[in-house]
């Protein structure tokens, strides 16, 4: 599998992902597996427009766990998803994966910020336990020229 990263980014894709991740990365497809974003016909089809001659498929999550398990990733390949939850279901159904970024989970009324560009609901904050059990290093790093932090230490300073 040619997988390279799978992102947090509720954002999806968008202007730091194209320009830092993806060239600094030699990233060649970008799957978004995000339910709402596959949902709207609006999103979906300018989800691409981000990353011009970038392959970026649009799947929801329990259509990518689908596609999993009919082909393997050929080209070294993004994977973003908007929330830790979704990560864990990917990684729980077929997406092997034991390195995970965070690049912006933003605030809302909902959730508690534990970095300026990292929030989590406490669904989210059990997620991030459970994939750190499973052995999934978790890394906050907005992009690749930003310095990293380690998520459960964002968590732990945080409850």
């Amino acid at each position: 599998m040619a997988l390279k990263l799978i992102d947090i980014d509720d954002r999806l894709i968008h202007g730091q992902i194209a320009s830092t991740w993806i060239p600094d990365l030699g990233i060649e497809s970008v799957i978004i597996a995000n339910d709402e974003c596959a949902n709207d016909p609006v999103q979906r089809s300018v989800a691409g427009l981000a990353a011009p001659g970038i392959k970026v498929s649009v799947f929801t999550v329990d259509k990518f766990i689908d596609v999993l398990t009919k082909t393997t990733l050929k080209k070294t390949t993004l994977v973003i998803v908007g929330n830790p939850i979704d990560a864990l279901k990917l990684r729980k159904n077929g997406l092997d994966f034991d390195y995970l970024n965070v690049s912006g989970m933003r605030f809302n009324d909902q959730r508690t910020r534990v970095h300026k560009n990292m929030s989590v609901t406490p669904e989210e904050r059990e997620a991030f336990k459970e994939l750190d059990a499973m052995g999934v290093e978790l890394w906050m790093q907005p992009t690749t020229r930003d310095e990293k932090a380690r998520v459960m230490d964002l968590l732990a300073k945080v409850q």
